[in-house]
């Protein structure tokens, strides 16, 4: 017999929000946190922004100054969920309370520094810390400490599905009755010289925008160009319905669907069936029939191949219904935040379930003919009822994650 998840505790650092409040108001507003980058990181045109979440280093205690960026931003997003669910870990069995965070980049602002140590001012030593700074389990790692937990902790990097495979399979974990609890999420810091130049190579960035900047992520259009890399954290308390309801937590929604595929045509070109298996896989893990979906936030990278792939895609899945369900790339405004992607696009479709708007697809003022779904391009849209979302996350070496969320009725 599986359980049910509910969702009880909800996080956020993002480049238009460094709480829930202040994300929904910026989607709602249309506030973009796409923004020219400061030098070394703006030294080529296509380099030149990003979206920066307002949130500084910290080295004011001894353990922040052994964690890289990414782990701060984690700890800073999850302590969040962790208020908002009103869940006391020293009251609970810690075995039976765990960790899953997704990442794709991991400490790539320590790994930077180190080659720039090495290799540039030729220096026969590097951080001591490199290594634990650095490793792709850090920011998990740094949450079991912080918060003593004992169960399962576990990372996932699968690219911009990270932090999607890591809520799915949390989710799993909770409802075979292996744990109770689990904080799950992902983060990722990909801003940086080695990486955007990285990024630049594969000629997938965003051309900037010279009129409007912070318009340079255009999902959709016609005029798009490429995706805006962004940074920030996004974690979520999941519980079973039974342990939530027993220490009276409120619940924000219910996560009842997960599709996870992979396609094995390309490592970087999506394909139409591996996106549409992941979301079939969803539906029937819902128990949903494609018409109970009420809003979709798509993958919507705002490059020319995946948005295309995705449409069709969406199409096929969901027929005639899909010209009248509303599907918007929020995107447009917080960037592309590769393995952290999952995790905040989920959470926006649980606060899109509570308040009853979703919001739009930025800039899509010229759709491209190819991309012909209802992208909610005109502003925030009120819709009733909206009781079931869904959440796309796509990446590259083809791992297709899907996640359904239901609003919780009181």
């Amino acid at each position: 017999m599986f359980r049910r998840v509910a969702i009880t505790g909800l996080g956020v650092v993002s480049p238009i929000g460094n709480s829930i409040e202040e994300l929904f108001s910026s989607l709602y507003a249309g506030k973009s946190g796409i923004r020219a980058l400061p030098e070394p990181l703006s030294k080529s045109s296509q380099c030149s922004i990003g979206a920066v979440v307002d949130l500084p280093p910290r080295d004011d205690l001894p353990k922040m100054r052994l964690l890289d960026r990414v782990s701060q931003l984690t700890l800073a997003a999850a302590s969040q969920a962790v208020a908002d669910a009103g869940i006391d870990f020293a009251a609970e069995d810690r075995d039976r309370c765990g960790v899953a965070v997704g990442t794709g980049m991991g400490g790539a602002k320590t790994t930077d520094e180190g080659y720039y140590t090495l290799y540039w001012e030729r220096s026969d030593r590097i951080a001591p810390f490199t290594v634990i700074r650095a490793m792709t389990n850090a920011a998990g790692a740094s949450l079991g400490l912080e918060y003593a937990l004992c169960g399962p902790n576990l990372t996932y990097s699968t690219a911009c599905s990270s932090s999607a495979v890591s809520l799915g399979e949390a989710a799993g974990k909770i409802r075979t009755g292996d744990v109770d609890v689990m904080l799950a999420g992902g983060s990722e810091a990909p801003l940086t010289p080695g990486v955007l130049r990285a990024w630049e190579a594969m000629r997938t960035l965003a051309q900037v925008d010279d009129n409007e900047p912070s318009a340079s992520c255009r999902p959709f259009a016609a005029t798009r160009s490429g995706l805006v890399l962004g940074e920030g954290a996004a974690f979520l308390v999941l519980e079973s319905w039974e342990h939530a309801l027993s220490r009276g937590a409120s619940i924000h929604a219910e996560l009842i669907g997960y599709g996870l595929t992979t396609d094995t045509e390309h490592i970087t070109r999506p394909t139409i069936a591996g996106q549409a298996k992941a979301m079939r896989s969803a539906l029937r893990s819902a128990g949903c029939a494609p018409d109970q979906i009420d809003y979709i936030n798509a993958h919507g990278t705002a490059t020319v191949q995946n948005d295309r792939v995705e449409t069709l895609a969406i199409k096929e899945v969901f027929g005639e219904y899909a010209r009248r369900l509303p599907v918007s790339s929020t995107k447009s405004t917080h960037g592309h935040l590769l393995g952290a992607a999952g995790a905040l696009e989920f959470m926006i479709c649980v606060g899109c379930l509570e308040r009853g708007w979703i919001p739009p697809t930025m800039h899509l003022n010229a759709p491209d003919p190819a991309c012909d779904l209802d992208y909610v391009a005109e502003g925030p849209r009120s819709v009733t009822p909206l009781r079931v979302a869904m959440s796309n996350s796509f990446a590259f070496g083809g791992t297709n994650a899907v996640l359904i969320a239901q609003r919780f009725e009181k």
